[in-house]
């Protein structure tokens, strides 16, 4: 694997090569002293345009626990201010001697694009409406731990489809390892079209809620909307958010609640029922970290050899024929 720019790079049989080493890596969090010299040697840049907290800090704990060296890039204060182009930005990066480029842009298409103009390998952490492939794989590994497997688990994926590129992810990853995927919005906030989504569409949440295994709620994405596609958050949260009535439900039925931040308690969560037991967000950042471990270390093309101790010697990381 060269780039991550989305799940398709992956196909079903890489995230489940992904969420074995994950396993591993989170053997490796787990430790006294978290880190392995895995890829000693290599740097990697964050290459944010966009602001964020959970995927920066992750990629760059990921990174570090793996014993890279780690750079750190803000648009708010670079030479883009002077009128420097993104290409120059990022040849002028990569001379430095970088490995690998994690980036994150509010326009979808910038990774493929960056990756098209630099030799080193690129991550998508997210471009625009597009992909966000390493949370898939977190949210993959998240449902994985709370209840066995994916295959034949019935997720409603709620709020805010058509600006989400966390949704489209989502629902490749999921699919892919046999899940049965509902949308659940109301028409305004689903994309133009679904053909060739393997879904299916749902405007009551009250119906889905009894029949589903996962409930994830997305973030209304309200910078990326240039009109009102609802008429008010109160009446949104009447018909789509996570009320304590419906929490009640879901907690009975022993429902996974998943979002992937940063939630807008209130709106699409009631604040008092974020912090319940079925609620998975917490996990989902802690996992964050060895998904992330995981790819850099895939993707950088380090031999199982780098391990000096641990359960992940005795797995084959690496795809057959070399580096993966």
């Amino acid at each position: 694997m060269r780039h991550l720019l989305s799940v398709d790079d992956l196909g079903a049989d890489g995230i489940d090569e992904v969420l074995r080493l994950t396993d591993s890596f989170v053997e490796v969090s787990a430790r006294a002293i978290p880190k392995v010299p895995a890829l000693r040697g290599k740097t990697v840049v964050s290459l944010f345009f966009e602001d964020s907290t959970r995927t920066r800090l992750s990629f760059d704990t990921a990174a570090r626990r793996l014993g890279a060296d780690t750079m750190t890039f803000s648009a708010g204060s670079s030479s883009l201010k002077k009128g420097e182009s993104i290409r120059d930005t990022v040849q002028t990066i990569e001379a430095m001697g970088v490995d690998a480029l994690v980036v994150r842009h509010a326009s979808s298409g910038v990774p493929d694009q960056i990756a098209r103009w630099s030799s080193a390998a690129v991550i998508n952490a997210g471009d625009g409406w597009h992909q966000h492939p390493t949370q898939a794989l977190l949210d993959c590994y998240t449902i994985r731990q709370r209840l066995g497997s994916l295959e034949g688990r019935r997720i409603a994926i709620v709020g805010d489809v058509k600006h989400s590129r966390v949704a489209r992810s989502d629902v490749t990853a999921f699919t892919l390892l046999g899940a049965d995927v509902t949308l659940v919005a109301p028409p305004t906030l689903l994309p133009p079209s679904l053909e060739g989504w393997p879904v299916r569409v749902s405007h009551d949440l009250d119906a889905v809620i009894d029949e589903v295994d996962v409930v994830y709620l997305l973030r209304m994405q309200r910078e990326r909307m240039s009109e009102a596609l609802v008429p008010s958050l109160r009446e949104y949260t009447a018909w789509y958010g996570l009320t304590p009535v419906r929490a009640d439900v879901a907690e009975a039925r022993g429902v996974v609640i998943m979002h992937p931040g940063p939630m807008n308690r209130g709106v699409e969560i009631a604040a008092e029922v974020a912090d319940r037991p079925n609620v998975a967000v917490i996990d989902q950042v802690r996992n964050g970290v060895p998904v992330r471990m995981a790819v850099l270390f895939l993707i950088l093309g380090a031999g199982s050899e780098a391990f000096s101790a641990g359960p992940v010697e005795s797995e084959p990381l690496v795809a057959a024929g070399g580096q993966a």
